[in-house]
Parts: C-alpha cells; structure tokens; sequence
C-alpha cells in the first residue's frame, strides 16, 4: 500500500508540470520572490492616495458633554448643579500649498517606480525558469555522456583482460584501463547526483516536486538574433529596460522632493468652514443655546524655524545627485551587459556550429586510434584518452545549446523586450516523448 501511494503522489507530481510553460505558470502562482515583489508594489502604490489627501478637504467633528457643580462662595447667588454639551464640525480646503503638490507628483513617479520595480521581478521570473530548467537538461546530459563513457571504458576493460589474458599486453594496461574505468564510474555518480540536485530548484520556484520534464528537440533553431547590430540593441535596452526606468523615475521623485522642500518657505492659503453648536442648563448661561458659523480664509507663513527648512533642502538635493548618479550607474551598467550578452549569444552560435564539427573529429580520431591499438601502434591510454575527447565533445554541444538559450533569454530581459511570448517560443520545441526523468537513487556497478 505504501509502495502505491509513493507511486501515486510521484506520477500526481509529474503530471502536474512537464514542459517549460507549466513550470512558468506553476512559478507564477507560487513563487515566493513574486510573490513578496507584487505586496511591496500593492503597499508602495498606496503613497499616492496618501500624499493626495494633502490636497483633498479634511473634515472633521468633535464635541464634549460635561456636568458642572457651580457654586459662589461669599455670593448670595444659589449654587447650581447643570449639565451642558457642545458640538463642532470643521471643513478645511487647502487652497495654495505647494509642498504638499510637489508631494503628491514626487509619489506618482514614486508609485510608477515600483511599477516598474514589479515588471522586472516578473521579467526575472521567466530567466530563473529557464535557468532552472536548462541546468536539469544539462545535468541529464552530463548523466548521459558519463553512462556512455563508463559503458566503453568496461568494454576497453574486458577487451584488455582478455589480451592480457592470452599474453598480447602487459599489466600495465589493465591497470590503466581498471583506473579509467573507476573513474568514469565516479564521474557517473557525481553527474547523476547533480542531476537530483537540479531538480530541487524547481521546487523553489514552484512549492512542488516534479518527478520528469520534456526535453528541448534537435529542431531548436540556434540563430543569431535581430536585429545583429550592438548600437540597435543598446538603444533598445536604453529606453526599454525596467530597472533603468525605475532608475528615471527615481530622479523624477527627487527632483519633486527637493521642490516641496524648497516650498516650506511659502505660505500656504487654506479655507476653514466651522459650524458649531452650544448648549447649557446653566441659570446664568444667557440663551441656552447658541449656534455659530465661521467661514474664513487663513494664511500662514513661516518665518524662522532653526534651520529646519534649510537642512531640508540641502538633504533633498543631495539625495537627487544621489539618484542621478544611481540612474548613470544603471544605464552604464545595462549598456555594458547588453554589449556582452550580444556578442555571448553571437558566440554561442558559432560555437554549437563548431562544436558539431568536434564532434565529428573526436569520432574520427577515436576510431583512428582504436585501429592503431589494434595494430600496436598505439597503447590503451590513447584509446581511453579518446574516448574521454569524444563523450566531452558531445556534452559540450548539448552544453553549447543550452548556453545559447540562456544567454539570449538574458539578452531580451536586458534590452527590456522579454516577454512571454518568448518562453512560449521555447516551449513550442518541447519533446513530450523524451522526458527527463529525476533519479532519486544512485547505483554502483560493481
């Protein structure tokens, strides 16, 4: 029975997600760094109503109800004992303040400064997917180039035994071979360990264990992007680029900063309308109730507050240099890693070109030196050495690919136009019918 469950909640697991696209959406719901990003935008947004309020009316209403126990010592007027309550209701528009203006403008570039702060985690979101999910297909092919390198090494090592065995070699070769063997047998394990390792990031992004994923087809197109012309793609990632927006914005709001500080020397001008309403059950209180009405238009002017207003002002404009100079940090930044993310997935084309010719070399080289050993001219560390040439060639093509993937994923989120269309690109090259598939136990063959 236990046996079956764990089987049931491992396919339950695998079937929840098995291509590139399920990961994202199942990141999308449930990935905490997302998830912590769009609370920080919700309660960074919220400075706009707030500093807003500044410039809206304020009403306000209060009132008391007291008892009084009067009396008149050495007086012939009677002592009294009465009751009296008393309400007030106050409208206050302010009518010229412009600290409070440039407070509320300062908060909207604020608030599209978060905005934008959100777009970027939610750009990263779609890279740290792919990152995750090329690393699991490149470590399945690591297991892979190992498992065919342990499988030809105990054949050179059989074959080996048996011409030591009618006298054709010397010891020393099936030393070479037993020690080539043992250490692609370690290099396996350590591939396939890795390989469950991999897996685990997925859980990170999504709060769930996946048990297998579809790998990426042959069929991949391994092209140059475009356009291919770095100054295009600089200018892009220029404009485009949400951490550099959000770096503009910033400017914006210190600039907005530095001119409410500098209005704490003018006057603000408010209109008051305060209705308020008195009543007593005093004996000498004339009237018993007395209603009032004040309408009125109030200046205030601050003459001398210390320093106060100063102070303020020489922070605020030093904390927009600060900006500025952050926002020329930024730009530098993205102008350099657009350039080196360019000329990287340019590199990586040319490279998967070439490493498919290597390939073809290492095969050729491979069997040139399995003949030559054959014939005495060449011993069994130049086949096992060959061999090794040959498996690495092919995990470095898979590897090359995968880099490519990567890099150009890296290059659109930097140039600001990654979007999802481009992952649902991606996806389009899922190969359902070759899965990889998590190893949870390691072996040895021996």
């Amino acid at each position: 029975m236990r046996k079956f469950l764990f089987l049931f909640a491992f396919c339950a697991a695998s079937a929840n997600a098995t291509n590139i696209d399920d990961v994202y959406q199942a990141a999308l719901a449930n990935d905490p760094q997302l998830g912590a990003a769009k609370q920080n935008y919700s309660a960074r947004k919220e400075v706009v109503p707030q500093t807003r309020a500044g410039l809206l009316p304020l009403v306000t209403i209060g009132g008391y109800v007291a008892w009084n126990d009067r009396t008149f010592p050495g007086s012939p007027i009677p002592a009294e004992e009465f009751d009296e309550h008393a309400w007030q209701a106050q409208l206050t528009q302010p009518l010229f303040d412009a600290e409070a203006y440039f407070n509320y403008r300062g908060a909207q570039h604020r608030s599209d400064q978060a905005a934008y702060d959100l777009a970027a985690i939610e750009q990263s979101l779609i890279v740290r997917v792919v990152q995750a999910y090329v690393d699991i297909l490149r470590a399945q092919d690591l297991v892979e180039s190992t498992r065919a390198e342990e499988a030809a090494v105990k054949r050179q090592l059989e074959q080996v035994q048996q011409r030591f065995d009618v006298g054709l070699v010397a010891i020393t070769d099936v030393l070479e071979a037993t020690a080539a063997y043992d250490g692609s047998e370690v290099r396996r394990i350590q591939a396939e360990g890795d390989q469950a390792i991999f897996f685990e990031t997925l859980r990170t992004l999504t709060g769930s264990s996946y048990g297998e994923i579809d790998r990426l087809a042959a069929e991949l197109p391994i092209v140059n992007p475009e356009p291919v012309v770095q100054e295009d793609w600089i200018s892009t990632a220029l404009e485009e680029n949400f951490t550099v927006r959000a770096a503009r914005e910033q400017v914006q709001a210190a600039d907005r900063d530095l001119r409410a500080r500098q209005s704490g020397h003018l006057p603000t001008v408010d209109l008051l309308a305060t209705y308020s309403q008195f009543s007593s059950d005093g004996a000498n209180f004339l009237g018993g109730e007395t209603n009032t009405a004040i309408y009125r238009a109030q200046l205030s002017l601050p003459i001398y507050q210390g320093g106060y207003t100063q102070s303020r002002v020489r922070e605020a404009r030093s904390r927009l240099l600060e900006s500025e100079e952050r926002l020329r940090e930024r730009e530098w930044a993205v102008r350099r890693d657009t350039a080196n993310l360019l000329r990287a997935v340019t590199t990586d084309v040319l490279r998967v070109n070439s490493r498919i010719r290597a390939i073809r070399s290492a095969e050729s080289a491979l069997e040139a030196t399995q003949t030559g050993y054959e014939v005495g001219t060449r011993n069994v560390v130049d086949v096992l050495l060959a061999q090794q040439r040959l498996y690495a060639s092919q995990f470095d093509y898979a590897d090359s690919r995968y880099r490519y993937v990567l890099d150009l994923m890296l290059l659109k989120q930097t140039a600001g136009v990654l979007e999802l269309a481009d992952l649902d690109e991606l996806n389009s090259f899922a190969d359902p019918a070759s899965p990889v598939t998590r190893i949870d136990q390691l072996s040895s063959h021996r």
